[in-house]
C-alpha cells in the first residue's frame, strides 16, 4: 500500500487539532475530499505506521513517526515543482513562522497559485490539489503545510530551520499522541 500526498494532508489536519474528534465526512469536508478518500488515507497511514487505530473508528497520528517521515522523506517522495510568478497563497518562507526568521524581497516568497491569493511570487506545486483551500480555512494547517514546503524546496538553512519549527509546531499542539 503506497502512501499518497492526501494521506499526509489528512494526518496534518488531525495533528493540528488534537482535542477534536473527526468523522470521515467532517474531515473530508474540511479538506475538500470525500469521506471515502479520507477513510482510505487513514487506512494507508495506519498501515505505514504514521497512525494507530486502537479501536473501531478511532485513530490518531503517531507524532514521532510523522515528524520523522516529514523531515527525512517528504522532499524525496513528493518533491515540489516550481513554476512562473503568479498570484496565490503564500507558502514556505512566505508564511509564519518562517517569514519572521528569513528575510525575503517582495515577490520572492513562493505561492500556491490560487484565485483567492493576495500575494505574488514564484509558484510551487502544493502537496495535494486541495491543500491551498484547506490552508486558507485553517491557519494551523497552513503553517504546517508551509513548513513542509520549506523542507520540500528550501536550501539547507531553510530546511534546518523548518525542521526545528515543525517539531515545535507538532509538539505545541499537545503531547505526542501514541508513541
Amino acid at each position: 500500500m503506497d502512501l499518497k500526498p492526501q494521506d499526509l494532508l489528512v494526518l496534518l489536519k488531525v495533528a493540528a487539532h488534537p482535542p477534536q474528534r473527526w468523522t470521515y465526512a467532517a474531515l473530508g469536508e474540511a479538506l475538500a475530499m470525500s469521506a471515502s478518500e479520507t477513510h482510505a488515507s487513514v487506512k494507508r497511514a495506519v498501515a505505514s505506521g504514521l497512525a494507530v487505530a486502537p479501536g473501531r473508528g478511532e485513530w490518531s497520528p503517531v507524532r514521532p513517526n510523522l515528524l520523522e517521515f516529514i523531515i527525512h522523506g517528504v522532499r524525496y517522495i513528493w518533491p515540489a515543482a516550481q513554476g512562473p510568478v503568479k498570484r496565490g497563497v503564500p507558502t514556505s518562507f512566505g508564511v509564519e513562522p518562517l517569514a519572521a526568521k528569513l528575510a525575503a524581497a517582495p515577490g520572492e516568497a513562493p505561492v500556491w497559485a490560487h484565485p483567492a491569493g493576495r500575494a505574488k511570487g514564484p509558484t510551487l506545486s502544493p502537496l495535494y490539489r486541495t491543500a491551498p483551500d484547506a490552508a486558507l480555512a485553517d491557519p494551523a494547517l497552513h503553517r504546517l503545510l508551509a513548513l513542509i514546503d520549506a523542507l520540500r524546496t528550501g536550501r539547507a538553512r531553510e530546511r534546518t530551520l523548518a525542521s526545528k519549527l515543525l517539531e515545535a509546531e507538532l509538539t505545541q499542539f499537545g503531547a505526542p499522541i501514541a508513541t
